[in-house]
Formats: C-alpha cells, structure tokens, sequence
C-alpha cells in the first residue's frame, strides 16, 4: 500500500511547483528555481524508491501493484482510474526522473541566473545581454538573465507532471491526459521566445501536426472502450479480452478490433514521436530553449509516443507469435520506422544548426524504436529508448553548453555570426574540455560506438532482432541509418570540437558553469554504464560476465514473448563496421575544414545536396498540398463566401428586415393605435379641464353652497337607500 501511495504522489511536486510559481513567486527567480527543483527533487526520490522496490521485488509481473479510485460516475457504476507498478513502469520512472532532474538542474546556469538584467531585454526574445562595470572599472559586455525566468520553470514543471501522469497511468485515460499536458507545454515553450515569428510559427506547427496524430488516437481510445467497456490496461491486456479483440472483425477493411485499435493507437505515435509523415514538427521545435529541446527529445514528449507503443503491444501483436509472420499492424510500424530512421540520417547529412542535426537524429532514433517494434524486438526496442534518453539528453543540453560558449565569444568580440551554426565553431576541445569530453561520450553512444556506450548495446540488440526475426529488408535499412548515423555524429563532433577555431567568437569561447557541466557528466556516466544492464548472454566474450538483467526484467512482462534473438555474428559484425566505418569516414571528410571552405557534402552529392538540404522539399510540398489550400479555403469559402455573403448577408437582411418592420409599426399601430389612445386621453382630459374650469371661481361663499348641496344629497340618498328601505 505504501508503493501505491507514493506512485500517486510522483506526478504531484511538479505540479504544485507549476501552481506555486504561477500564482505566487513569478517575481521572484530564486524562489521559483527551488520549488522546481525541489518538485523534480522529490519525484526523482520517489521514483528511485519504486524503481528499487520494483528491482528487488520477486514476481513482479504477478504482483503488479495498482491502486484505483471512482473518478467519473457511470450511471451505475464508476469509471476508475489509479497507478500502477509494473517492469515498464519501473524503468520508465528510472530514466525520467534523472533527465528531468538533470534538465532542471543545467537550466538555472542555461538562463544566466545571477546575472544583471539586460538593459536591452525583452520578455519574449533571449537575453541580449548587458554592459556591466566591473570593480576596476571597465565595462564588459556579459550575458544577462532571462526575462521570463520563472515562466520557464512553471512551464516545464507542468510538463514534467504530464510525463509523470502518463508514465504512472494504469489506464488509458489518464495516459492521454498526461499525454495532452505535455502537447500543451511543448506548444508553450517551443514558443516561448514568442517575440520571434520563426518560434511562434514552430509553437502552432508542433501543436497543430501532433494534433492531427491525437486525433486518431482519441479515436482508438473511444472504439477501445466501446468494445471492451474498459481502459484499463489490466482489463483490456487480459487473455479473454484480447482473444475477443483478435478474433472479433471491425468493419474496416477487414481487421480485427485489434488490428484496427492498434493502428489507431499507432497514428499518435506517429505524431507525437515524429514518425513519417508527421516528423515536420519536431525539427522546427529547435526555436525554443535548449533545455526545452532536451526534454522533448529526451525526457518527455517523443519517448511518450515509443512508451505507448511499448505499453499496448501485447494489444498490437495481439495474434502474432515470436517466428510466426508479423501481423498488418506490426508491419505498418516495421515500414513507417525503418523508413523514418534512415530518411531522417539523409538529410542530418546536411545541416548546419548543431541543434537541428540532432532533432533528426532523435527522428532517426525513434524509427529504430517503432521498427523494432514492428519486428517484435519489444526488449531491445524499450532498452533503447531508454538509453537514448540518457545520450539524448546529454547532447541536446552539450549543444546548449556549446551554443553558450560561442554567445560568449560574440559578446566578447562583437562578431555577429550565428551560434548554433557549426560551420562557426571549431577548435572547442581546448576551451570546453568538460562539455567535448561529455558530448563525445554521447556522441559515441549515439553512433553505437562498440563495447563501451550504451547504445552500442541497444542498437545491436536491434539490429539482432530484425536480422533473428528473418525481416532482411527491416535489417538492412536500420544497417544503413546507423552508418550514416556514424558518419553525421562524427562531422557534428569534428566541426564543433576539432580542427582550429574558424572564427574570432570561436576562439574566445568558455567553458560553461559547474551548474551545466556537472549534469553533462552525470548523464555521460549512463551513456556508458547504461549498457552494462543489457549485455546479451550469448555475446562473444562478454556474454555471462554481467547478467542480462534488462531482458530478464522487462521481458518478464510478455506473455506470449518476443523476436527471439539469434547467435549470428552477422549483426555484430555489421554493427562494428558501421559504426566504425562511419565515424572514420566522417572525421576523414571533415577533420581539414577551414574557414570558408564549402561543406565537402556538397561537391560529394551534387545536386542531391539540395534536396537533403531542403529536406526533401516537404514542408514545401506540404505548404502546397495543405497550408495554402487551407488558407485558401478558409479567406475563399469561409471568410469571402459563408462569413461575408451567407452570414453577413443573414444577419444584414435581419438588420434591413428590422427597420421596415419598424415602420410598419409605427404606420398601423403605433401612430394610430399607441400614440391615438394617448392623443385621446389627453384631449379628452384638456377638454373636461377646460370644461370644469368655470366652476373654479375662487369664491369661498359658492365653494360652501356646493358643498352644502353635495352634503344634502348624499344625506337624502342615505336615507332614502338605508332608512326608508
């Protein structure tokens, strides 16, 4: 009972954080800083005490303790919703609630705090910076505080509730009310240098386009439980419910109620995890603050979209067992991820934003992920969001260190170049030691370096189940990504890091502060000993020194298993050779860059440069295939013709209508009717004054002699009706 009421309390400091700050201390930076990280603090204290309880609690997977309360009347009965504990739920936790911590933590020195304001500042674009005058004397330009400080941290306080919400849910409701917190913020803080039209336009393209995967999700969600009458996962995930699913037939296109639940559920992941055709957001999501790019990317929002995937496969393969051909639904997600994982490497080929080259590489992450999937890979697919989670963090917040380095250099030389741009930088080993060394860590992580990174591990396990599952095309194509994975992750590091600095703001830039650097290095500590958890024990030479524990945890979920994995060396070795040939490849193609030169990409490609640079012309084809209609649509039909003509022109006939009408009322029954009653009365009334006038002699004698008179005939009819009678 205890694990049950400290998994409800999870979610809930991030969430009084949120309240405290936007009600009461938006004044006050420090105060707001420490009530989040104190919030982040204590859910990071509670997940650890379940993720631990969850570790050493034997049986697990029979337990699975949920704890529910009545929500919504049903008229006769209640809709509950509660937490639970199970090994997704514990490794979850595990994994946010040290990226959230360390997030939190890197951005009080991300947003200059303990710097003066900036004379020049404005709330709704980043900090300018300021001339300060220092003891000596002299003025120097320095960084200056963020205006809206405390705004960002309610803001990813409320974000990180959402992801908590969603991670503890027992059912599906809550878990798409986590999951809508969190569209919610990522629209907030991708804008959150509102003043900019470039992030203001990123804010309403990530709201919109993962709106539209949320659309069929909440479709998948209402079928779900018209057909089972549940959300709960303990409910629906029950061997009678999901053989009634699998064998019952929708009337779509002749799937089955699981088939066609699972696809629905699918289509959010789709949007929320940037899958083909939906990825157009997330690259564009780079306008908000580094810190907010590192908990979309890896604490929250994309490893939402994988984490629902995860938590409804048995629901998804529901009919398919390990060796036996994939079903229609796990066949979507096979093709949609591999094809996302290696067109999403193509064009990080080509771009020069340090920020953006990583957003498509968490693209191509997350098509590892839905591939794997796909194949029935559910262990290697959950270890690798996982430790993606770690190295993506680490480099998301490393660019950040970098990016701030460079400010530094622009403010101490006055060269206006863009800092995000990696064609500007070089040489920075040497003046950030701390940030090269911890963003080579996850650099080599994220290209499946061998042995030593977390994801060598988690991607050779990948690679294993698609080859083990017989899908060669599926194994081929993520063999391709990781190659070029290799080779852009190399030309990231050597372009920033390598070579000599290519301009002055380069060779003036600093190391960051201990409050940025230390969570680098704690987040590099899992990129590396993240791994040891899930070292196959069939691996040559390795296997058996280190249990297998990942697999034994979270494999103990499955009932009907997983892709087994095979002992070819085949995937190994493939796995060596990419991510070394391409690591070598990209440090030999970049590691002479000087400046000015031309990307060497650009002479090697051609005239396919281009295309990768324009990203495949999508959001341009988009733009023509949507927006323009859309705007078309809506200033053609709804403005010019349903506003201005049908509306307009109701409510303008009602207008004309009321004035005619009016006068007619006024003709036949106002002025004769109304007004000639009144003219009536008031003629009458001048007619008997006038009448009565004479009698108004101002005689007190005749006055008397009529009362008199009036008294003797009331007294002769008094008596005659009340004597007399």
């Amino acid at each position: 009972m205890i694990i049950q009421a400290l998994t409800w309390l999870i979610p809930l400091p991030p969430l009084l954080a949120f309240a405290l700050i936007a009600l009461l201390t938006s004044h006050y930076r420090d105060v707001s800083h420490w009530l989040a990280l104190i919030g982040a603090g204590l859910s990071w204290l509670a997940s650890m005490v379940v993720f631990f309880w969850a570790v050493f609690t034997p049986g697990l997977s029979q337990i699975s303790p949920a704890f529910q309360v009545p929500w919504l009347p049903l008229g006769g009965d209640w809709l509950m919703i509660g937490v639970q504990v199970d090994q997704l739920t514990a490794v979850s936790l595990f994994f946010v609630a040290w990226t959230v911590l360390m997030i939190f933590i890197y951005s009080v020195g991300y947003h200059n705090y303990g710097q003066p304001e900036g004379d020049r500042d404005k709330p709704g674009l980043p900090p300018f910076g300021t001339l300060f005058r220092f003891k000596r004397g002299e003025r120097k330009m320095v960084a200056s505080v963020e205006p809206m400080y405390s705004r960002f941290f309610a803001f990813i306080s409320l974000f990180a509730f959402g992801m908590y919400t969603l991670v503890v849910s027992d059912n599906l409701l809550t878990l798409y009310i986590g999951w809508e917190i969190m569209g919610l913020c990522s629209y907030l803080l991708i804008g959150f240098w509102y003043a900019r039209e470039s992030a203001r336009n990123a804010a309403v393209k990530a709201f919109m386009t993962t709106r539209f995967g949320d659309m069929f999700m909440l479709l998948g969600l209402v079928v779900l439980y018209s057909v089972t009458g549940s959300l709960n996962y303990k409910d629906v995930f029950s061997p009678t419910v999901i053989k009634l699913l699998t064998a019952s037939a929708s009337p779509l296109l002749g799937l089955s109620w699981a088939g066609l639940i699972g696809l629905l559920l699918f289509m959010g992941t789709v949007g929320k995890s940037a899958q083909f055709p939906l990825h157009v957001w997330l690259p564009d999501a780079m306008e908000g603050p580094t810190p907010v790019s590192a908990m979309i990317h890896a604490a929250t929002m994309v490893s939402a979209g994988v984490y629902l995937v995860i938590r409804f496969f048995p629901l998804i393969s529901a009919g398919w067992l390990p060796g036996a051909p994939i079903n229609l639904t796990m066949t979507v997600m096979a093709a949609i991820g591999a094809f996302t994982a290696l067109f999403a490497a193509t064009i990080a080929l080509t771009q020069n934003d340090i920020k953006r080259v990583l957003a498509y590489s968490t693209i191509s992450q997350l098509g590892y992920m839905i591939a794997a999937l796909g194949v029935g890979a559910y262990v290697a697919a959950t270890f690798h969001l996982v430790m993606h989670a770690f190295f993506k963090a680490l480099l998301f917040l490393g660019s950040g260190s970098v990016i701030h380095g460079i400010e530094h250099g622009v403010m101490h030389t006055n060269e206006h170049v863009d800092a995000q741009d990696m064609f500007n930088m070089g040489g920075l080993r040497h003046k950030m030691p701390l940030t090269f060394w911890t963003f080579l860590i996850g650099g080599f992580a994220l290209s499946g370096f061998p042995l030593i990174t977390a994801g060598f591990w988690s991607k050779d396990s990948i690679l294993a189940g698609a080859f083990s599952s017989g899908y060669w095309w599926v194994f081929i194509v993520l063999a391709l990504a990781a190659l070029l994975t290799a080779f852009y992750t190399m030309r990231l590091i050597t372009l920033i890091f390598l070579g000599q600095p290519r301009t002055k703001a380069a060779e003036h830039a600093h190391e960051s502060r201990p409050v940025m650097t230390v969570p680098l290095a704690i987040l590099a500590f899992f990129a590396v000993a993240g791994g040891w958890v899930g070292i196959p024990a069939n691996f040559p030479l390795l296997g058996g020194l280190l249990p297998d524990w990942f697999k034994q945890f979270v494999g103990g979920m499955l009932v009907g298993g997983e892709a087994a994995e095979g002992h070819s060396l085949v995937p190994l070795l493939t796995s060596l050779v990419v991510a070394l040939g391409g690591l070598l490849l990209g440090w030999w193609v970049y590691h002479k860059q000087m400046a000015g030169d031309p990307d060497p990409m650009q002479r090697a490609l051609g005239g396919f440069y281009t295309v990768l640079k324009r990203k495949y012309y999508i959001d341009e084809f988009y733009n023509w295939a949507f927006i323009k209609p859309a705007y078309w649509l809506a200033d053609t039909l709804v403005y010019k013709l349903i506003d201005l003509k049908i509306l307009d022109g109701i409510l303008h006939a009602i207008g004309r209508f009321g004035p005619w009408f009016g006068r007619i009322l006024r003709g036949w029954f106002d002025l004769p009717v109304i007004n000639g009653a009144g003219d009536m009365i008031a003629t009458g009334t001048r007619r008997l004054g006038a009448d009565l006038k004479p009698v108004q002699s101002g005689r007190i004698q005749q006055y008397m002699l009529i009362a008199l008179m009036v008294l003797v005939v009331v007294f002769f009819i008094f008596y005659y009706f009340f004597v007399l009678a």
